[in-house]
């Protein structure tokens, strides 16, 4: 008998036992579903909060430039994003009105057309805000229809020539990597990139400049400038 009696003790204790597992497994669940009710509620209230920032504060946008040449426009974007100080001083100078009526003045099929430097009687034309800083983005390179700050120097490795930019710049006519970290990238054609090979692919001359040094790869026919208008400008 007592051998019995402590067998039914030992289910009592078990039945015991088993429900207050259960309990503490309900008790658990009850807790996991508050945590996961509650982490809902604050990634919902995040996500209102982070839209109405955007609506209110939205992100700048890189502004445009639109080139209207006579044989055609192209519009480049300015990375102002990633080199703002190359973007800044072409768009003092654009907005001054400086390149307004000065031609394309070297020209290489395949390689770039060249701009900003002189009109047509073959003057040369200097930035009021002298040189700029050598601005190099790693993500920026140079790819058809990137636009870059042309400089002094004839080796494109030589640094004394880094930081001697100032007014003209190129569009490329087909990837030229050759030139990336050296010269500095600040735009891309988005649209007018036929224009831009109907630039390149102009006769050429080589032409003696009213300062008394010969210019290749001239255009034999002009190609000016009309304006330059900047749009989209942010901040």
């Amino acid at each position: 008998m007592p051998a019995k009696k402590r067998t039914a003790r030992q289910r009592a204790n078990k039945e015991s036992s088993q429900k207050k597992k259960r309990s503490g497994g309900l008790l658990i669940y009850a807790i996991v579903a508050v945590i996961c009710i509650a982490s809902a509620g604050i990634a919902y209230f995040y996500l209102a909060n982070s839209n109405g920032d955007q609506q209110n504060n939205p992100i700048e946008e890189n502004p445009l430039a639109i080139i209207n040449t006579s044989l055609g426009t192209i519009t480049i974007e300015l990375y102002k994003d990633k080199v703002p100080d190359t973007c800044e001083n072409f768009i003092d100078l654009a907005n001054d009105g400086f390149y307004d009526g000065l031609v394309f003045h070297r020209v290489i099929d395949g390689f770039m057309i060249q701009t900003g430097g002189f009109d047509p009687e073959g003057n040369q034309h200097e930035s009021p805000y002298g040189t700029i800083d050598l601005e190099i983005d790693q993500n920026l390179r140079h790819i058809d229809g990137a636009v870059a700050m042309a400089r002094q120097g004839q080796d494109v490795t030589d640094p004394t020539y880094f930081n001697t930019a100032t007014n003209q710049f190129y569009i490329c006519d087909g990837a030229q990597h050759q030139l990336d970290d050296y010269y500095a990238v600040f735009g891309q054609v988005i649209e007018g990139m036929n224009v831009v090979h109907d630039i390149s692919a102009v006769s050429t001359q080589t032409r003696t400049i009213p300062a008394g040094y010969p210019m290749s790869n001239w255009p034999i026919d002009d190609i000016v400038i009309n304006s330059i208008i900047i749009e989209n400008q942010e901040g």
